[in-house]
């Protein structure tokens, strides 16, 4: 797996202070950013970061 930088891990941990993050919000993190939605998702995953109230109903 690619390595996720860091700048991308930093803003979803601080996006997520309680551990959680919208999927809404995951969307604006990655569109500030600059980056793929995915790249979002793995980040929250290595930080073992839940995704809350999925617009698809995923999580």
């Amino acid at each position: 797996m690619d390595e996720i930088p860091v700048r991308v891990l930093e803003a979803v941990k601080e996006a997520a202070p309680e551990g959680r993050i919208s999927c809404a919000d995951a969307h604006e993190l990655a569109k500030r950013l600059g980056v793929e939605l995915l790249l979002i998702g793995k980040a929250a995953d290595e930080l073992k970061i839940k995704i809350k109230n999925c617009q698809l109903g995923c999580f």
